[in-house]
């Protein structure tokens, strides 16, 4: 999608679709009445009788009614203009994508002034419409036969704006690679399993790297063995698909020192093992690899942006499957930190994987470490399908990255790990930890699992059971994957290296 600005001569847009925001007091809006003119004088009539609606996120949308540049316009509801915010013009630009990508549109142009207020400037509106709109016209095309309707995608769109090009230009390339890092997280855990293994993977990881001339070591079975990364191979015990561990650096400074650890689970497919989920149940665990996606799509958005930060990327890549070399229920296993595990579920395998993952990163030169995983059932238990879990042991690290969600308008929340949670994980008579305490408290035993292996170094845990993949369309996008923390990973990151800078 590219992007162009241009003046306030709403004759001139050329355009098929021109995107008008309605405040509840559009006559405020200064050139309101220059383009009411050059559309229809009743223009105000019908936004008094509701004709054309001001309630936030109604569309509206009506045919050029005289020959012009544009064909039609669209119309979307702003609300008051005062209570408007980077988060809801999000949310405004995600519905406008929706009915973009409905209607087929290839070319747009946005008025800029209707989505402005004293806090919001046209370079956030710029940003919103770049990130809303992706996200919002975001659809897996998967593999159906039966269309041969070629797919028109959105190629042009115009902002009507007099601010300064240079700074509006950034701000849409940054919103875009956001949305656009979303959207492959998106299509990465809607892909099916036989389609995404650990080995595809890898190699989609690879493609990232060349593209952003990251460092990239991809190690196998053999290279795990010898490294004694026994908890993702034991994992990965009953699958005839080999298991992968992804590393990708990114070094935005001339040292490597004081650098952000990004750690996903990359479960391809979860069958539950010898504890075997349920029919039901195992629907839908093509999505277990939520975490990794959403690594990857902040490395996406680290590699276009390069922000001054050091930035590692660990993926364990597996699928948990069952044979008669599977994982057992009271096995006893070593992982790569030395620390052995007593086995009670083989269900609970992401925080095994993720113990080996945490482990690499710390010894390949981690100062801080975020872990996100679709580890529990028990978070959506807990907190429901829209609030991702969190856990940490660094406070001043923790603040950080909630004032880096709600820059995002991802919601997080976090729930406690007491000293009591942490002697029930240790608690075994065979091992020094076990992988399941029990069904109480289970997204807090999952991630404090986790924890173990981050030791001292400031850590955040985020369970994404519950907000990676939707039920139902929402206000960002379809059905299906969300990319839910691909655009918070990416923003603390971001804040951290402003921080130094």
């Amino acid at each position: 999608m590219k992007a162009s600005f241009i003046g306030k001569e709403f004759n001139a847009v050329k355009a098929g679709t021109l995107i008008i925001g309605v405040p509840e007091h559009p006559e405020n809006i200064e050139g309101w009445d220059v383009f009411a003119h050059t559309f229809s004088p009743l223009l105000m009539e019908w936004v008094k009788s509701g004709d054309v609606s001001t309630e936030f996120k109604k569309v509206v949308k009506m045919p050029a009614l005289s020959a012009g540049q544009y064909e039609r316009v669209l119309f979307v509801g702003v609300g008051p203009s005062k209570k408007l915010t980077v988060d809801r013009l999000r949310q405004l630009f995600a519905t406008v994508g929706k009915e973009l990508k409905t209607s087929k549109a290839s070319t747009v142009a946005v008025w800029t002034a209707p989505f402005t207020n004293d806090e919001l400037t046209c370079e956030d509106v710029v940003f919103a419409a770049a990130e809303g709109i992706g996200m919002g016209s975001y659809q897996f095309d998967g593999y159906r036969t039966d269309s041969n309707e070629k797919d028109v995608t959105l190629e042009e769109i115009a902002f009507l704006t007099d601010a300064e090009e240079e700074e509006l230009k950034a701000a849409f390339e940054v919103g875009q690679a956001y949305a656009t890092a979303v959207n492959e997280a998106r299509t990465l855990v809607n892909m099916p399993p036989n389609m995404l293994t650990a080995t595809k993977m890898a190699d989609y990881a690879k493609e990232l790297a060349s593209t952003y001339d990251f460092e990239i070591d991809v190690l196998g079975k053999q290279e795990m063995e010898e490294l004694g990364m026994g908890a993702i191979l034991a994992v990965n015990k009953g699958s005839v698909e080999e298991p992968r561990l992804i590393v990708m650096k990114y070094a935005g400074t001339e040292q490597w020192e004081d650098v952000v650890g990004l750690v996903g689970k990359g479960v391809t497919y979860d069958t539950g093992g010898y504890s075997l989920k349920p029919r039901d149940g195992m629907v839908g665990m093509k999505g277990d690899m939520g975490g990794a996606a959403a690594v990857l799509g902040a490395m996406r958005i680290i590699g276009e942006l390069r922000p001054a930060k050091n930035v590692i990327a660990v993926i364990g890549a597996t699928d948990n499957m069952i044979s008669g070399e599977a994982l057992k229920p009271d096995d006893v296993i070593t992982s790569l930190s030395g620390k052995t595990i007593e086995v009670l579920n083989t269900d609970a395998e992401g925080r095994l994987v993720l113990a080996d993952a945490v482990t690499y990163a710390l010894q390949s030169g981690a100062n801080y470490i975020i872990d996100v995983a679709t580890l529990t059932g028990g978070v959506i238990v807990a907190l429901g399908n829209d609030k991702t879990g969190a856990l940490t042991n660094n406070e001043a690290f923790f603040e950080e990255f909630m004032q880096a969600s709600l820059e995002t308008g991802e919601f997080v929340w976090r729930l406690p790990l007491t000293e009591n949670d942490k002697k029930r994980i240790r608690k075994s008579d065979v091992a020094d930890l076990n992988n399941s305490p029990g069904r109480d408290g289970h997204m807090i035993f999952g991630g404090g699992f986790v924890g173990e292996f981050a030791g001292d170094t400031p850590w955040i845990h985020l369970d994404i059971a519950g907000t990676s993949d939707a039920s139902a369309a929402h206000d960002l996008g379809p059905k299906g994957g969300t990319g839910v923390m691909v655009r918070t990973l990416a923003t603390i990151v971001e804040r951290m290296a402003d921080e130094e800078a």
